[in-house]
């Protein structure tokens, strides 16, 4: 049996498939140019092998895959940050859009059996309409959601054209340990549960809410995103197609706040900004569609907060 590629695999969301993977008994090649990964993510491993690059050199990309012999691709890599997508949108379209076309390329060259793609529900915009389906309309409003949902296109359309088995899953508010709350792209989540933890440690800090606080998220825990690739990495009935991954329930800031005090104790003061230029007020997925493949959420909004409260408590 080949191996897996997690490409972006040092990352939040691709460490905590590649132990997944791990645990599985799998073969592992993460490929990650450690911009934002980190290798303290990763166990070690027998089964693992770790590689620097980007997926937009394509060069490297085909030596990778001349290199190993892979069964399934999981593409997580990506330029993250939206504000650096529009700051420098040729720079991030090399790595969120070429690399896509490089991978698909080379797993079509190389007989690879399985693609499974990450996108993102930026690609809705601010569209209105609850919850969001899969064939609603779109309206990506960034660069970064520009070449999300043009990745997305061309990786549904190679099974369509080429017969690859790919699929991709709209990812919405991803939450759980290991989320930098210093990244450009870090959760809401990440930075509230940071900023608790230096107040509990006796730090002068203060929680910053953009807006009024009744915006809402669907906000699914790390190991219910990882749940729903290896699931959907496994359905027939799931190739060509793009699958919402998140919980199918809003949660406000306000809310999630009040989660993480009945977890913490006590939080410091919350201080009330105008609300940022093209924030969404309200998200929300509908998960019809990864449901009818299996999927349901293991955890709830509270139970993944305490998870992470738990892990961050440990460090």
């Amino acid at each position: 049996m080949g191996k897996v590629l997690v490409t972006g695999g040092a990352g939040f969301i691709g460490s905590h498939l590649v132990e997944s993977l791990l645990e599985e008994g799998r073969e592992v090649v993460v490929f990650d140019d450690f911009s934002t990964g980190k290798m303290e993510n990763l166990p070690e491993n027998s089964r693992l092998t770790v590689l620097k690059g980007n997926v937009g050199e394509k060069e490297r990309v085909v030596n990778l895959f001349d290199s190993f012999k892979f069964d399934t691709v999981f593409h997580l890599a990506a330029v993250a940050s939206v504000a650096k997508s529009v700051e420098n949108p040729e720079e991030t379209h090399r790595t969120n859009f070429d690399g896509t076309m490089y991978l698909l390329d080379c797993c079509l060259k190389f007989f690879v059996s399985r693609f499974i793609f990450a996108s993102s529900a930026a690609v809705y915009g601010d569209l209105p309409g609850l919850p969001k389906k899969e064939d609603d309309p779109v309206k990506p409003q960034t660069p970064y959601a520009v070449d999300k949902y043009a990745s997305e296109r061309y990786v549904l359309n190679a099974f369509n054209l080429y017969g690859l088995k790919t699929s991709a899953l709209r990812f919405f508010n991803v939450f759980g340990p290991r989320q930098d709350p210093f990244s450009p792209y870090s959760g809401v989540v990440s930075i509230f549960v940071d900023r608790v933890l230096r107040f509990l440690n006796g730090e002068n800090v203060e929680i910053t809410i953009f807006g009024d606080g009744k915006q809402t998220r669907d906000f699914i825990y790390v190991k219910d995103v990882v749940k729903a690739l290896l699931l959907v990495e496994k359905s027939e009935a799931a190739y060509g197609k793009v699958f919402n991954t998140g919980t199918g329930k809003e949660t406000s800031l306000l809310d999630l706040l009040k989660y993480i005090e009945n977890i913490a104790g006590k939080i410091p003061p919350v201080k009330f900004a105008p609300a940022r230029k093209g924030d969404i007020k309200h998200s929300c997925a509908d998960i019809s569609n990864l449901k009818k493949i299996g999927f349901s959420p293991s955890f709830t909004v509270q139970e993944g907060l305490k998870l992470l409260f738990e892990c961050e408590m440990e460090k």
